[in-house]
């Protein structure tokens, strides 16, 4: 792993940008100490998805763990893959005409998470011996077909947050049934990009014995603030062992 910028935030936060193997990346860590780690997922493009990132990140540092993204393969400047780019047109099509999408669905999402998943535990084995860094690990965000297969596949992580509002391909209802970890999965009613129906029918699926649905009014990106505190306590009960967090 090689970092290749560093600047302090405010409120005591230091983000580092790396790079792993062609994988680029940001760690956020406090001036000092250490806390454990929360993997932030998202849809790709870690320049125009930063300002939503650090701030996410910066909330996390402020209840004591460090955050770490990396940049999903094909998106920003890493290289585009063909088949993708042509499923992506292909459901753009598909779900203007009204037609099935399942199929498409699959080959667009399916590689995505057999690519990002081992890239998600590479950059792992390199951030974990970081003196900043603790166990164990949680997982926040999306793509949700992704935190579902690193919530069975990686042991390392503990607990994970949930983003509904991505396309979800009908293996990732089959791995649900063997998530065990604590989940919280956040839903937004009016996602204009999410079959809201699907996502139900996903929480409904998962095996956690622990899990627990946070459903707000609004689009995409109408997340309320308060749902930051209560991923925090989330996190705080799973990763820190405070039974007290609510």
């Amino acid at each position: 792993m090689r970092f290749t910028s560093e600047r302090r935030l405010d409120g005591g936060v230091v983000e580092r940008e790396f790079s792993l193997d062609e994988i680029p990346g940001i760690l956020w860590t406090p001036e000092s100490g250490a806390g454990p780690l929360i993997l932030i997922g998202h849809p790709g493009g870690l320049r125009t998805m930063h300002p939503r990132l650090v701030e996410r990140a910066r909330h996390s540092v402020a209840a004591g763990f460090t955050a770490a993204t990396i940049e999903l393969p094909g998106s920003g400047d890493r290289p585009r893959a063909a088949a993708a780019e042509e499923a992506r047109a292909d459901l753009r099509r598909a779900l203007a005409t009204g037609e099935p999408v399942d199929e498409i669905v699959d080959r667009l999402v399916l590689p995505l998470v057999s690519q990002a998943v081992p890239e998600w535990q590479a950059v792992l084995d390199a951030l974990l011996p970081l003196p900043e860094i603790e166990g164990p690990i949680g997982y926040s965000g999306g793509v949700i077909a992704i935190g579902v297969r690193l919530a069975v596949v990686e042991p390392r992580i503990a607990a994970a947050l949930l983003f509904a509002g991505s396309f979800v391909p009908c293996t990732t209802f089959e791995e649900a049934r063997q998530v065990a970890i604590p989940l919280q999965v956040l839903l937004q009613w009016d996602d204009e990009g999410n079959d809201r129906q699907q996502a139900l029918d996903l929480f409904d699926t998962f095996g956690s014995p622990e899990k627990t649905l946070h459903a707000n009014m609004g689009g995409h990106t109408g997340v309320p603030a308060f749902e930051g505190e209560s991923g925090n306590r989330f996190f705080s009960r799973h990763l820190m062992g405070d039974r007290r967090a609510s």
